[in-house]
This record gives C-alpha cells, structure tokens and sequence, in this order.
C-alpha cells in the first residue's frame, strides 16, 4: 500500500500515512459526468404555464365558404374584435404551441452502483497530477497529490492565516488564478443573482468545521467541505474530474470505507 506525506501547517512532512484503496479506483470520466448531471437536476424548479392561457375566449371555428383563413374566430360583430383569429398557436394571444408543463419529470435518480463508482473515480482523479493540470490547476509547486494536511487546519479562524498556509503549500497561485478569472455577464443574469463567473479553486475536505468555513469562504473558489457531505460534483465541477484537492489526515482516512 502506498504512503503520503502527511504536511503541516508550515509547508513541511510531519509524518506518513497508508493511501486509501479507493485511490487506485480507474478514471470513469462516462459515469462521473452522468452522476454530476443527475445531481444538477434536483435543483432544478418546474416551472410551467396555465393550462387556459390563450384559451379565454370565445373563438369557434366557422368553417369553409367566408373567403377567410380556417382559424378559430372571436365572435359577434360591430366591435374591434369580432372576427379576429384567436386561441389557435398563430394567433395574437393565442395559445402556446407545446408549452412547459409543470407535471414534467426532471428529478433524475441514478443506480447506487453507479453513483458510489463516479464517487470513487473522482476522489481518485484528485491523486493524479496530469489530470489536475489538465483542468487548468496550477499544481507546480504543490508537493504530492493527493495533498493531504494535518488536522490543525480545521482550526483556522481568519482568512489570513489561510493564505499563510496555502503559501506554504504551493496552492496560492490556483487562488490567484481564480481570483484573476472572473467576469461580468451580460443580459438578465443581473437580475437572477448571477452576474458574476468566476473558475473553481482548490477544495477542502475536513472532518469537523471548527473555524476554517468562516475563514476560507472570502477566497473566491475555494470550497470547504466535510467528508459525510462529499459528492461526485464537488469533485468534478462541471462534470470534468481532477480538482485540485486538500485533505486532512482524519478526512484521508474516513473515505477509507470505499476502498
């Protein structure tokens, strides 16, 4: 079984510790990227339209024999309108020709085998270096992957002596990258609470949260994350594996079961 170096919280190996079997787990780029969009999908709100809309009316069809078009037609007469194509898709104000409905099926489910293989697969993805790189991490100067921290850093309370440490660690420069990467859409993005696109930056995975949420959450990118709730997505944003990771020693060894 393989070892890591276990680092401080100054950039140096302070002891060692057995990799995980669930490290050597083979890339499954085709299972990772159908888990993450089945997770995507529960987010997801129905939305539909009003079964009448575009129906109120008193439009009827009047058949062959007026030199019009066939189309339903408001009636009466002596009124502006009277006569006017209504309720049919062609129509102004009619109704929709096949619009959403709030009954459709969106809440995707995937196979348990399935789910805990890609969870498997992208933890191990993390421990290669290509493919960390080839997500556009930069990695140069981490140490090992996967990169794995004493418990201490759970403990962190500002977001100072968090950069201290990623300095030490070589992982300052993806947070660089990330915070240099941001960018304003355009159109009505403004208006739904996403005007702003930015990379993914390195994750955390602790065991407890005893400081280092509040203290990481001001670096743009940066994730922080327990290993109860880790999840394939986490792992693999956008359905591309290989973010570049950090693990506490006690997180290392709870993933320990899916080996």
């Amino acid at each position: 079984m393989e070892n890591v170096n276990v680092y401080d919280l100054e950039g140096k190996p302070e002891s060692s510790i057995d990799l995980p079997a669930v490290f050597r787990t083979p890339l499954r780029t085709d299972v990772i990227r159908k888990t993450v969009l089945f997770q995507q999908s529960h987010r997801r709100q129905p939305q539909g339209r009003d079964p009448m809309a575009g129906k109120h009316t008193s439009a009827r069809g009047m058949g062959t024999g007026h030199h019009l078009s066939r189309v339903p037609r408001v009636k009466g007469s002596r009124y502006p309108r009277a006569q006017q194509a209504a309720f049919a898709p062609s129509a102004r104000g009619g109704r929709a020709t096949q619009p959403p409905r709030a009954e459709k099926r969106i809440y995707k489910r995937i196979n348990e085998k399935e789910r805990v293989l890609a969870l498997r697969s992208a933890i191990a993805a993390t421990a290669n270096k290509d493919v960390v790189a080839s997500r556009g991490h930069e990695v140069e100067k981490v140490p090992q992957l996967p990169l794995v921290v004493v418990d201490k850093l759970e403990e962190l309370m500002k977001t100072g002596d968090v950069k201290n440490v990623f300095e030490k660690l070589g992982l300052m420069e993806d947070v660089d990258r990330v915070s240099n990467s941001w960018k304003l859409r355009s159109g009505k993005s403004a208006m739904r609470g996403r005007t702003k696109r930015h990379g993914v930056g390195p994750l955390l995975v602790i065991v407890e949260d005893r400081g280092i949420g509040k203290a990481a959450r001001n670096l743009l990118g940066v994730d922080v994350v327990e290993v109860k709730g880790l999840n394939t997505e986490l792992l693999a944003p956008g359905t591309h594996p290989g973010r570049l990771t950090v693990w506490t020693s006690s997180a290392l060894q709870g993933i320990g079961e899916l080996g």
